[in-house]
């Protein structure tokens, strides 16, 4: 079953931002985020309970309260509950992410997939989101870059908890889909070779950008596409470097890092056009790729965002990234015939 009909639009809005990624956001600021999404037409929102332990789902809820529910997809994830308990942000163990969401809330957050952590967690985010229903849920950062060697570990546990809760949850029509979403390949691939449980969606965060997309384009896309399985597109400017900022991967970028999109910013400058209207329309050429989803925190940066995916690009500047090699052969671009 795709799911992309549901998502209303090529352009979601990713709310890690307003969890206090990277810096302490004025509530005013995160909540006028949201409202300039919703006013330039955006009605796909994208969430989960990581993001400043719970602060994300929290503003989220609150901006999207005065709107009518069957006016907005709304997706958030599952595998970690937030306590009531306090701890301190800046000491949690988060793989690669550490000190991401360290300005967020000092609530515990507890990693579980089993099935009774997938339905509380639920139940919570419905409470913070104040809504009675979620469209999308994501199994959330089942892979390396949170568990290096214990990953499959906490896949086998996800397989036979969260996954199987989420089937029945959707064949029971309690929510519209479900699937992984995490900043790795392997553990969709995992999944898709999987005879059951059945995903619909994935959202797959930072592998498919103008800076890291050809271990995607080999197995992932292709298996998705024959499966019917949706790809939703997250951290298309990879953490920012792609839009101005300073951060890859969730860490501040490397000099290589830093030099090729200098390399991008060079063509796109020669031909016109901004690199942030090249991440967005690189990211969506793919037909397994039903919608992307940058994130922001301030409601300029939406208006831009808006603008990026209607920029005309001549296809001389991909031909250039091309001949550069700064897009794979394989990679399917704007205009690109079917």
């Amino acid at each position: 079953m795709s799911i992309r009909h549901k998502l209303q639009g090529k352009l979601g809005f990713g709310t890690a931002p307003l969890g206090n990624m990277f810096r302490n956001i004025p509530e005013a600021e995160a909540l006028a985020t949201v409202d300039a999404a919703w006013e330039q037409g955006i009605r796909y929102f994208d969430t989960a309970p990581l993001y400043g332990a719970g602060l994300a789902e929290l503003r989220l809820g609150e901006a999207l309260a005065k709107r009518k529910r069957e006016d907005y997809v709304l997706s958030t994830k599952v595998g970690r509950v937030i306590l009531d308990e306090i701890e301190d942000p800046a000491k949690r163990e988060m793989g690669e992410k550490g000190g991401v969401f360290e300005h967020g809330r000092p609530n515990k957050i507890v990693n579980d997939y089993s099935a009774d952590a997938t339905l509380r967690s639920i139940e919570d985010s419905l409470k913070r989101l104040k809504t009675d229903h979620l469209d999308l849920v994501f199994v959330h950062d089942v892979a390396q870059d949170f568990y290096g060697d214990d990953w499959l570990r906490q896949f086998e546990i996800a397989r036979t908890g969260a996954f199987r809760t989420l089937d029945r949850l959707r064949d029971e029509g309690v929510i519209k889909g479900w699937g992984l979403g995490v900043n790795r390949v392997e553990p969709v691939e995992v999944l898709l070779d999987l005879n059951e449980p059945k995903p619909d969606v994935m959202l797959l965060a930072g592998r498919y950008t103008l800076l890291d997309h050809e271990r995607s384009l080999q197995r992932l896309l292709p298996a998705a596409a024959q499966r019917g399985v949706d790809i939703v597109v997250g951290g298309p400017y990879s953490s920012g470097i792609l839009a101005g900022g300073t951060h890859f991967e969730y860490q501040k970028a490397s000099p290589e890092i830093i030099a090729r999109v200098e390399r991008i910013k060079a063509i796109a400058q020669k031909h016109g056009i901004s690199v942030k209207a090249a991440a967005l329309q690189f990211a969506l050429a793919h037909p397994a790729v039903a919608s992307v989803i940058p994130g922001a925190s301030r409601p300029e940066r939406i208006t831009e965002d808006h603008a990026a995916l209607n920029e005309k690009i001549p296809a001389a500047f991909w031909q250039e990234m091309r001949e550069q090699k700064l897009v794979a052969a394989g990679a399917p671009l704007p205009g690109d015939k079917a």
